[in-house]
């Protein structure tokens, strides 16, 4: 056990799961879309649902997705820095299946009129997370290492070709995930490395054939 875990996270807000968890969430799907959203849906599953809006989980999450960190002193007005910041959000209660209590469902926009990117994300206590499904493609990682989200087509030679890129820049890999819709559908890889993940490595990603997009996340 860490000293992390026995005083919890530094934060603004009652509740390490219900609030700095949720800035959390909500900061790590504005990574993986990669531009500001414009508009949000946040669907609130369990715990969050039925005691979020007490313990300022809806704030939370908002702040998250402006890209507050947890302890901003501006996450109880974050409602007001959405507005001037032209994020359009509504809020709504959601079942999920199998899962956690501490859970939410985000669609967010990059463009008012394109495609929603979806999220699930659960707060699992002391302001720790996972995020559990990404466009309707089940996986799982907390965003506490540097991590590498790579979406491709599921084509043969896909996963070669990005670890020959990460191995050419002398990048260890920790943990490495993927995770598909349907044999040759859309897949995402999940790798979590020793070392932060740099521009130019994710640049190099989405030049190849059968890849999407790659977002890199740094803590």
């Amino acid at each position: 056990m860490d000293i992390f875990e026995i005083i919890g996270p530094i934060m603004v807000g009652p509740s390490s799961s219900h609030t700095a968890g949720a800035v959390r969430i909500g900061l790590v799907a504005r990574k993986l879309l990669a531009r500001p959203p414009v508009r949000a849906e946040l669907l609130l599953h369990g715990s969050f649902a039925a005691t979020g809006r007490g313990h300022g989980t809806d704030r939370a999450l908002v702040a998250g997705l402006l890209g507050f960190e947890p302890d901003d002193t501006r996450i109880p007005d974050s409602f007001v820095y959405a507005k001037e910041a032209g994020l359009d959000f509504r809020f709504d209660t959601v079942e999920l299946r199998d899962a956690h209590p501490n859970s939410v469902l985000l669609r967010l926009w990059a463009e008012p009129d394109g495609k929603p990117m979806e999220v699930v994300g659960a707060s699992i206590g002391g302001g720790r997370i996972e995020i559990r499904e990404f466009n309707g493609i089940k996986l799982r990682f907390s965003a506490e290492a540097p991590t590498l989200i790579v979406k491709n087509r599921d084509n043969p030679g896909s996963v070669a070709d990005v670890s020959y890129l990460i191995s050419r820049r002398s990048i260890n890999i920790a943990t490495f995930q993927v995770n598909r819709s349907s044999r040759g559908g859309e897949a995402v890889m999940v790798i979590e490395c020793d070392t932060p993940i740099r521009q130019e490595l994710i640049t190099a990603i989405r030049s190849m054939p059968d890849i999407v997009d790659a977002v890199g996340i740094n803590p």
